[in-house]
């Protein structure tokens, strides 16, 4: 009988000691996949996900980059805690201690890394290109074959045969390193698109300008002048001159014609003046074929907005600033003035 108390007590201490074992275990394990952790030395890692990695692939990059602890205590978790774990592929930045759910989380609902790319108004299709490229995205030659895709454009412009020139809205985009060139122009044309709402291009009606006049426009006016005070002037005068038939005289659009056959050296030579091209509005009257830069909404607005004035003729006072006329007279002398 004595036996029997004494193996009873020890099966007993066994079982509060298999407990204790037990409970220790689960709450060294919840440490481990709850409490925070940072592994590396740098205020922050990027990790890059293949297409096609397998889960225990994935726990190794993440334990080698110092992001979790144990690769096999994350692949054991995210499997207990997701039925099934699938982890998505793209470009990943950790940033301070974050626990393996976090961590879990992030990857099974693919939320990649964006960067910060500015797109600034008046840029045209080269230079669009050249500042994706510059922080490291795409190359020039795709971004300009992707940049002929009119299809994109047909339901407001089935006059555009070449390219987008116009409809690249300027703005900022967030972007992943895992997005193509053709993905990155279409984003620009979808932001272009929001912004053509059905009332800019009702009043584009109003004034009897299709979506390509307005924007071609608009890109004049973008290119004349950076000012917020003078685009609606501006678009004046240009209205003014369409008006009476008279030579718009833009030198930017005499610049882009210069563009479109040789390198722009920055000076606009009195050959230049004379180059025999539709876009070069001292030698055709009416607006070029098609916008000569990607136009802001500011500029957009004062194409579709003029300001109510008689103004025909403007001249830079470099400064940044121009002078307005209403007579050629006004402007002779502004122009001995300003640029003589």
């Amino acid at each position: 009988m004595i036996h029997k108390v004494r193996d009873a007590k020890n099966l007993i201490l066994l079982g509060v000691l298999a407990g204790l074992l037990t409970c220790s275990f689960l709450i060294v394990l919840m440490v481990q996949i709850y409490q925070p952790y940072k592994g590396y030395e740098e205020s922050h890692q990027l990790i890059v996900i293949q297409r096609g990695s397998r889960v225990p692939q994935i726990a190794r990059t993440l334990e080698s980059h110092g992001i979790v602890r144990s690769s096999w205590l994350f692949e054991w978790y995210g499997r207990l805690s997701h039925r099934p774990l699938v982890l998505q592929a793209g470009e990943y930045r950790f940033e301070g201690p974050v626990n393996l759910p976090t961590v879990t989380e992030k990857l099974r609902t693919g939320l990649v890394h964006h960067y910060r790319v500015t797109i600034p108004e008046g840029l045209i299709m080269d230079e669009i290109a050249e500042r994706f490229v510059a922080q490291g995205f795409g190359t020039r030659e795709k971004f300009l074959e992707a940049m002929k895709g009119t299809a994109l454009i047909n339901d407001w412009d089935s006059v555009a045969r070449d390219n987008l020139e116009g409809y690249l809205f300027p703005d900022t985009y967030f972007v992943t390193r895992d997005m193509s060139e053709q993905q990155m122009v279409e984003a620009m044309v979808a932001n272009f698109q929001k912004v053509w709402t059905p009332e800019r291009r009702k009043r584009a009606e109003e004034l009897a300008l299709t979506t390509r006049e307005t924007i071609t426009l608009a890109s004049l006016i973008e290119k004349e002048t950076a000012l917020s005070s003078e685009r609606t002037l501006v678009s004046a005068v240009f209205h003014n001159r369409l008006r009476r038939n008279l030579k718009l005289a833009c030198d930017p659009t005499v610049i882009y014609a210069i563009r479109l056959v040789k390198e722009y050296d920055g000076v606009i030579n009195q050959s230049d003046l004379e180059l025999d091209s539709p876009y070069n509005t001292y030698l055709y009257p009416g607006l070029p074929p098609g916008p000569i830069a990607n136009p802001g909404l500011e500029s957009i607005d004062a194409a579709l907005y003029p300001a109510k004035a008689d103004y025909l003729y403007f001249v830079s006072t470099n400064d940044g600033r121009h002078l307005f006329s209403t007579s050629y007279r006004d402007h002779t002398r502004a122009v001995a003035q300003y640029q003589r």
